[in-house]
């Protein structure tokens, strides 16, 4: 049985405003496997990329985490640590790609001496050099074109890579990619995507990809975390997910995806606006005002996410819970 490499735990963090202290990701909890790869999906404002920052103690200072803890296999709570232990563990224990990361790389310096800037910083001086040049081999990158260039040179394919290259070097073993594939066009998508798969699978890694494409989470994950205003709404094996979606919001984020083959008219916008971190209630159900199955208790109390279905699924939805999947089932035979 595959040991929990990352274990999240009550986990809270607020951003705070005019308006006061408003959760970005409220109460989440999951424990993620050793070498999975597991994805989490949500629109804009369903707090993903906060989630994903908290995990690795980098929330913006706009930010606070309110509660919880951040677990990593043989680093222990990430979110207690600081200054010079944290900067350690960045890099060499924790790989992250952020969001656009080639806004993350320094417009005036090549990137070969970006790398060796890194580094030194980690004490491994220049052998970060033979150890780029391997990984863009294995990317099908000229690994001395891409190290000679500066950022603005290479295309939005090939700053991708090299992004991965920065994360990789280091020899990482937890992997988080904050959406990866934005602003790629399809064949540079999936090539990358191809590249994310193989280097999880030669490295032994541990891989999080936060997206809020679900179709590319259906590509490369192994385990799925829906979110929606700063909830897990849905979580399970990306088979069962995809295939059977039990959550509302999941099956709306399933039928929003464009068809590339049949009835191209069967993709249905999601109603309504995605969450607004403003109006989301502080009881009840978050996700109940776009809602085809609400109840009159989803007003009132906060689902908890429960098993359903078996295996590690779990969903939080008072329909699902008390009607069974009958209803879903009839809302997907309505299609």
């Amino acid at each position: 049985m595959s040991e929990v490499a990352v274990r999240v735990r009550e986990l809270t963090v607020s951003y705070l405003t005019s308006s006061g202290e408003l959760p970005a990701v409220n109460d989440v909890s999951f424990d993620l496997m050793a070498h999975s790869i597991t994805g989490i999906v949500g629109e804009s404002g369903s707090g993903k990329s906060t989630l994903a920052f908290a995990m690795v103690n980098a929330i913006p200072r706009a930010a606070r985490r309110r509660s919880g803890s951040v677990e990593i296999t043989g680093v222990g709570d990430i979110s207690l640590l600081k200054g010079e232990d944290l900067r350690r563990v960045r890099g060499r224990r924790l790989g992250f790609i952020v969001q656009a990361s080639q806004n993350s790389m320094n417009p005036l310096r090549r990137v070969g001496k970006q790398l060796l800037d890194m580094g030194r910083s980690h004490g491994v001086g220049r052998q970060v050099l033979p150890r780029a040049q391997g990984l863009a081999k294995q990317m099908g990158l000229d690994a001395g074109g891409v190290l000679t260039a500066y950022p603005h040179e290479l295309s939005g394919g090939m700053r991708q890579r090299a992004a991965l290259i920065f994360a990789l070097v280091l020899d990482t073993s937890v992997l988080i990619l904050d959406e990866p594939t934005t602003a790629l066009d399809t064949i540079s998508q999936a090539a990358v995507l191809k590249i994310i798969r193989d280097l999880h699978q030669q490295r032994e890694l541990t891989t999080i990809l936060v997206s809020h494409d679900l179709s590319v989470v259906a590509e490369i994950a192994d385990h799925v975390l829906v979110m929606y205003a700063g909830r897990i709404v849905e979580e399970g094996d990306t088979a069962s997910v995809v295939g059977s979606p039990a959550h509302p919001y999941t099956l709306g984020l399933m039928r929003s995806i464009p068809r590339l083959w049949g009835d191209l008219e069967s993709a249905q916008p999601l109603s309504g606006s995605p969450p607004d971190l403003t109006q989301v209630p502080a009881t009840g159900c978050v996700f109940r005002e776009r809602c085809p199955l609400r109840m009159e208790v989803c007003d009132r109390v906060i689902p908890e996410l429960q098993p359903a279905g078996g295996g590690t699924r779990r969903v939080a939805c008072h329909a699902v819970v008390e009607g069974g999947w009958a209803p879903l089932a009839a809302t997907r035979g309505a299609r």
